[in-house]
């Protein structure tokens, strides 16, 4: 039986809220005497028959993976991530938002997700905040222009700008790990907290901490092979807390030390 959009829509919100189960076909008074004791008996029989099963998410992140696996070039993956309905955000997004910036770029840089600006015009890093960052780069040399490669970590929007889900960003993952392989970048720039938990897998440890190290990144598809890759402020947090501007020049100036190999001005 089809499902109607504005029934998918009503599952999506009780998912989202945690509930994972009717137990009734029809609304049922749980306050009469017979209501506990057939709750206490449908509660027994499920718990004998219940069976481990594979989550939906599992589905999808199977589904990206075995499409980032077929993809042989750039072209192929953006193609790929174009058609992938395994993340239910993008049914209420405008546009795929996959890249901006030069393809042979030595530097990539890794946001979270696409905002209200970035959905509406395809272009990562395009409001407010992305300016912002295109003039904190303009500072060490670098332009989307010239010699950067921009993307996130999820490539539609979620709705009201919200942080995107594990699940979300589990979907999404494989994609980002094929394109790393396949560009080779020699610097990755994550940009914010939810591109850290992505890329290097890390939560509970403040940007404080992480922004003033250095990282290796790896994935299935590098193998043995590492990329450097060091962590920033998200330019959103920036506006909302501008005293911290000082904390991302310094951040820039170690970049800047790191890009001279293979940067020329």
């Amino acid at each position: 039986m089809a499902i109607s959009k504005k029934d998918r829509e009503l599952l999506s919100l009780y998912q989202r809220s945690g509930s994972d189960l009717f137990l009734e076909e029809t609304p049922q008074n749980r306050q009469s005497p017979s209501a506990s004791s057939r709750i206490t008996k449908r509660k027994h029989k499920r718990i004998a028959s219940q069976q481990p099963v594979k989550s939906e998410s599992y589905t999808e992140r199977s589904a990206s993976r075995i499409m980032a696996d077929n993809s042989d070039n750039f072209q192929e993956l953006c193609e790929a991530i174009k058609k992938f309905d395994g993340c239910e955000i993008k049914e209420a997004a405008i546009n795929t938002v996959i890249y901006d910036g030069q393809v042979d770029a030595k530097i990539m840089v890794v946001g979270e997700a696409p905002g209200a600006n970035e959905d509406e015009q395809g272009i990562p890093f395009c409001g407010q905040s992305g300016k912002l960052l295109d003039n904190i780069f303009k500072t060490i040399g670098l332009s989307r222009k010239e010699n950067l490669f921009i993307t996130n970590t999820v490539f539609w929007r979620p709705p009201g700008n919200r942080r995107p889900t594990p699940e979300e960003i589990d979907a999404c993952r494989p994609f980002l790990e094929k394109m790393i392989f396949l560009l080779q970048p020699k610097l990755i720039i994550i940009v914010g907290s939810t591109a850290i938990e992505s890329l290097l897998r890390i939560k509970s440890v403040s940007m404080n901490s992480l922004r003033t190290q250095n990282h290796l990144y790896s994935n299935c598809y590098l193998g043995s092979n590492t990329t450097e890759a060091t962590a920033i402020f998200h330019p959103a947090y920036l506006l909302r807390q501008p005293a911290q501007k000082k904390a991302m020049w310094f951040d820039i100036l170690k970049i800047s030390k790191m890009i001279r190999p293979f940067i020329s001005y």
